[in-house]
């Protein structure tokens, strides 16, 4: 056993028995290995001989596929040497554009194996996004799913572009099925070492900018600073793990990839077209899934469901991606008996703040900082800002660089040298920390903005519309006023199924929020939407809701079902109507 696995394995020992969060944060230290290849080294170890379950996948169906740690192992050097004897070698990078399947997972162990710098994507990517990514990562490979590969389609154009092709589900002219790896030979040998520097995977963030940032992370960065984000979870060896999120994004890396598979437990999927909360809830109870981990675009659809009904054996239920409103903690709680615990990190990191297992929880706070992180708020002068003060969340890399972030933003210097400043690197989230280390998120900073001189907190207001029995879903943003010669809030409101978006509703909604909202707060606009915009990955896309508000503002009109407090003034001057009148 080299020295790099030995260091792996004593943090992963350490994190899995230590008693207490404050254990963890006193003691742990990063591994620190020269060499490593977390596919190699360590998952065809764990997994050599190990017949339990690795992988258990569930179509719309009801058809399952299960693969154990032994044979995944196998297969997945089987899909390396295909890799190796088509062309793609160390270095290179692969484009995986592919659904939750049994050979993305093959694929993404094999291209570790050897070396290759995987850039994983969201199938519902543009021709134009994929055109970009291609030509700025300089991909020399690409797997594909057959659905996306019409001949007529300019996505297939795009995607043949590429030297080496891959596809996964079918046959196409000019491309390599995925499914031939199973003629290769299941031992794989790798003549090249892997040091912990190279690079492992790219990603692309999504955001306001023209071009979305390169992210490039490690053979250390990811699958070993994801040992924070298992003990985060409280995922354990043998357990069930369901994480609710696509490929593509770095939340299914920390959470359907390497955070169980680092505990040794069993990664658990449903295979969907489209999300069904229903039929999830009745998966995660049927299958008796112990470790559940959620975006809030998934908890608000399953609190339109009655989860009381269902019959669970979770043991931790978490969420990530963005903050969650307490008041859906309060009623999953209500529901399930269980406490959601949130977690914060970014693309660029793995898991930084967290509530831990059996932390003492906090209403409205993420948590604490993470085992091997020195986490603070700053303000504008670089200066960890005092209890109670916003500032910008940083990380201190002066001292001693965190493994699990990032090695750099790949060809952009220039954008390195806006977010490593002064020994920090800046995560452009906003947040209050308070007197016992607790982190209370306030926005991105790019969603913050300022009304009559009071910053505006746009998840602060959302917290408070989710809390109408109307509303299960809400995002605020700044809509320019040229009365005020400034901004207002204007709230995009999406509610539960049966609730009418009439002029009616809309005041109900406005005297809601006269009567928990101080007046600098209050939402001057609201506009009902079918849903709102998000992410595949489930964020809410703020920044194309301010993009359409700006298009109705420069034009002076109103979007579809937009209503201005200003259309109510005599009703709401005379006075709240009884509390959620409209929300039947």
């Amino acid at each position: 056993m080299h020295d790099g696995l030995k260091q792996f394995l004593a943090a992963r020992e350490f994190l899995l028995r230590a008693p207490s969060y404050e254990e963890m944060r006193r003691s742990f230290r990063w591994p620190d290995p020269v060499q490593f290849n977390w596919a190699l080294d360590y998952f065809d170890e764990f997994a050599r001989g190990n017949q339990a379950p690795a992988l258990i996948m569930e179509d719309e169906s009801g058809a399952e596929t299960i693969c154990g740690f032994d044979e995944l192992r196998r297969r997945s050097n089987a899909m390396a040497n295909y890799f190796k004897e088509q062309g793609l070698a160390k270095n290179d990078c692969l484009l995986l554009m592919m659904n939750n399947s049994l050979e993305l997972f093959l694929a993404l162990l094999a291209a570790i194996k050897i070396g290759a710098v995987v850039s994983p994507a969201s199938v519902q990517l543009t021709p134009a996004d994929i055109r970009d990514r291609m030509s700025r990562a300089k991909v020399r490979a690409v797997a594909a799913e057959a659905s996306l590969l019409d001949e007529t389609g300019e996505l297939a154009d795009v995607l043949r572009r590429a030297p080496l092709r891959f596809v996964n589900g079918g046959q196409r002219s000019g491309w390599l099925p995925l499914q031939h790896a199973g003629n290769c030979s299941e031992r794989f040998d790798n003549p090249l070492p892997t040091f912990s520097t190279d690079p492992c995977l790219l990603y692309f963030t999504s955001g306001a900018t023209a071009q979305p940032k390169m992210v490039l992370h490690s053979h250390v960065s990811y699958p070993v600073g994801h040992l924070v984000t298992m003990a985060w979870i409280g995922v354990r060896p043998g357990d069930l793990h369901y994480n609710i999120s696509a490929p593509g994004w770095g939340k299914h890396a920390w959470s359907s990839f390497f955070a169980p598979w680092n505990a040794g437990a069993t990664v658990c999927l449903r295979q969907y077209a489209r999300f069904d909360a229903r039929r999830t809830l009745e998966f995660i109870a049927r299958r008796k899934i112990t470790t559940l981990c959620a975006p809030p675009s998934a908890w608000r659809r399953f609190l339109l469901e009655d989860m009381s009904a269902y019959h669970f054996s979770l043991r931790e239920i978490v969420s990530a991606g963005e903050p969650l409103n307490p008041a859906i903690i309060n009623r999953v709680r209500q529901s399930t008996g269980i406490t959601i615990r949130e977690g914060y990190g970014q693309t660029e990191t793995v898991l930084q703040i967290g509530a831990f297992p059996n932390m003492p929880g906090r209403a409205g706070a993420m948590g604490l900082a993470a085992p091997g992180f020195d986490v603070a708020v700053v303000g504008p002068d670089l200066l960890p800002a005092p209890p109670g003060v916003e500032g910008q969340i940083a990380l201190r890399v002066s001292a001693a660089r965190p493994l699990g972030l990032m090695k750099g933003y790949r060809c952009a210097r220039e954008r390195e040298d806006d977010v490593f400043v002064g020994g920090w690197y800046l995560t452009g989230d906003m947040a209050v920390c308070d007197q016992d280390g607790y982190f209370h998120f306030v926005g991105r900073n790019d969603d913050v903005f300022k009304c009559s001189d009071y910053r505006i907190s746009p998840f602060e207001i959302e917290s408070i519309l989710l809390e109408h029995p109307a509303v299960v879903e809400a995002a605020v943003v700044a809509s320019r006023d040229d009365v005020r010669n400034g901004f207002v809030p204007k709230a995009f409101l999406a509610l539960r199924p049966g609730c009418e978006t009439t002029a009616a509703m809309a005041l109900d909604i406005f005297r809601f929020c006269r009567l928990r909202m101080a007046l600098y707060k209050r939402p001057r606009r609201l506009q009902f939407m079918p849903e709102l915009v998000k992410t595949t990955s489930g964020k809410l896309r703020r920044v194309e809701l301010r993009e359409h508000d700006e298009r109705l503002r420069q034009h002076n009109r109103r979007g579809d079902l937009e209503f201005m407090e200003s259309d109510f003034a005599a009703e709401l001057h005379a006075g709240p109507a009884p509390e959620g009148g409209a929300a039947g």
